[in-house]
C-alpha cells in the first residue's frame, strides 16, 4: 500500500500560446522550460513521443534539466504507429525504446502511455492486439488510455489486469458510448488524465479536425476538481505510485488545474508562475511567487 502523494503535471510543455501567460515573456536564454516546470510540479507527461521518436541524447538533457526536483518523473505517450497505424516493425520499435531508455535506466519514466482513439473497441482482435503491443514493450511500465466504454467490461478490465497493464482513468465530454470518469486500478500505477468538459470536444471520435484550441479549452471548477479528489485518493490508497495528467492547455488551464490539485494534496505547495498568478487571480489566491520565479526567464528551444 501507497502512502506517497501522487505526482501531478500536464500533458506536453512546448506550448507557443504559455508564453507570457504561464512562461514569462520576454524570452531570454539561460532557462529551459523543463527546468522552470520542475520548480511548480513534479511531472510533466512527454507529448512528441506520440508523433516521433525521441532520441537518447535529447531525453538526457531533459532529465538533466530537471534534476533540481529529485520528486520529478516523466510519463510519455507511446508513438501513434504502433497503436493507430498497429506497425510493429523490429526496427521502430528498437529505435523507439532506444529514445526513451536514458527514463527508463535512471528511474525517471514513470509510464508509457498507451493512448487509442474512440473506434478502438473491445474486441478479440484489439484485445489480442493490446496483448501484443504489452509483450513488444515489456520493458516499461504500461498504461493504457481507452475511450470507447466497452472496455470496462469483465473481460475488458481482466485483460488489464492479466497483463498488468494499467488502467488509464479518463475525464472527457459526455458522448457516445464515451469512456465515464472511473477509478480502476489494474496494475502498480495508478493514471488519471483529464482532458476537460468542453462539449465541442470528442477526443476525436466526431470532430477530427476541430482546432485543439477548441477541443481543450476548458477550466475545471474546485466542485469539478474535488470530485476527480476522490477518486485520487482512493487509487493513491493502493497504488505503487500515482499519475496525475491535465490535458486541457489552452491559456494555460492545464497548469492551473493541475497546480490547484496538487495543493488540495500537499498545502505547502504554494508556489505558481507569476505570469499565471497575474492571470488567474481567483483560482490560484491561496498562490504566491518567488522573486527567482518573476525575474528568471524560461528559453524555449525543444519542443514537448
Amino acid at each position: 500500500m501507497s502512502a506517497s502523494l501522487p505526482r501531478i503535471g500536464t500533458a506536453g510543455w512546448s506550448y507557443p500560446h504559455w508564453d507570457g501567460i504561464v512562461y514569462p515573456k520576454p524570452q531570454t536564454r539561460g532557462l529551459h522550460p523543463l527546468e522552470y516546470l520542475s520548480r511548480f510540479v513534479d511531472l510533466v507527461e512527454i507529448n512528441s513521443s506520440f508523433y516521433r521518436t525521441l532520441q537518447p541524447e535529447v531525453t538526457k538533457v531533459w532529465m538533466k534539466k530537471v534534476e533540481a526536483n529529485r520528486n520529478f518523473r516523466f510519463t510519455a505517450k507511446l508513438n501513434q504507429r504502433f497503436t493507430h497505424w498497429r506497425s510493429l516493425q523490429p526496427t521502430e520499435v528498437k529505435e523507439f525504446k532506444d529514445g526513451l531508455m536514458p527514463l527508463q535506466r535512471a528511474g525517471k519514466l514513470g509510464a508509457l502511455l498507451m493512448q487509442f482513439p474512440w473506434s478502438f473497441r473491445f474486441t478479440a482482435e484489439n484485445r489480442d492486439f493490446l496483448i501484443q503491443l504489452r509483450r513488444a514493450f515489456h520493458e516499461f511500465p504500461l498504461v493504457a488510455e481507452m475511450r470507447h466504454s466497452s472496455w470496462m467490461s469483465d473481460e475488458g478490465i481482466g485483460t488489464f489486469m492479466d497483463y498488468k497493464i494499467g488502467f488509464c482513468n479518463i475525464d472527457q465530454p459526455d458522448y457516445t458510448k464515451a469512456m465515464p470518469p472511473t477509478a480502476f486500478l489494474t496494475s502498480p500505477i495508478g493514471y488519471v488524465r483529464l482532458h476537460g468538459r468542453n462539449p465541442g470536444n470528442s477526443l476525436g471520435a466526431f470532430q477530427p479536425d476541430a482546432p485543439r484550441q477548441q477541443q481543450h479549452n476548458y477550466l475545471y471548477s474546485a466542485t469539478e476538481l474535488g470530485e476527480w479528489k476522490k477518486r485520487i485518493e482512493k487509487l493513491q490508497r493502493n497504488a505503487e505510485s500515482t499519475y496525475v495528467v491535465f490535458n486541457n492547455d489552452p491559456h494555460g488551464k492545464s497548469m492551473v488545474n493541475a497546480l490547484q490539485t496538487q495543493h488540495e494534496f500537499d498545502q505547502s505547495r504554494r508556489l505558481a508562475p507569476y505570469p499565471l498568478l497575474c492571470r488567474y487571480r481567483v483560482e490560484l489566491e491561496p498562490f504566491t511567487a518567488s522573486q527567482r520565479a518573476i525575474d528568471q526567464q524560461p528559453y524555449l528551444f525543444e519542443a514537448a
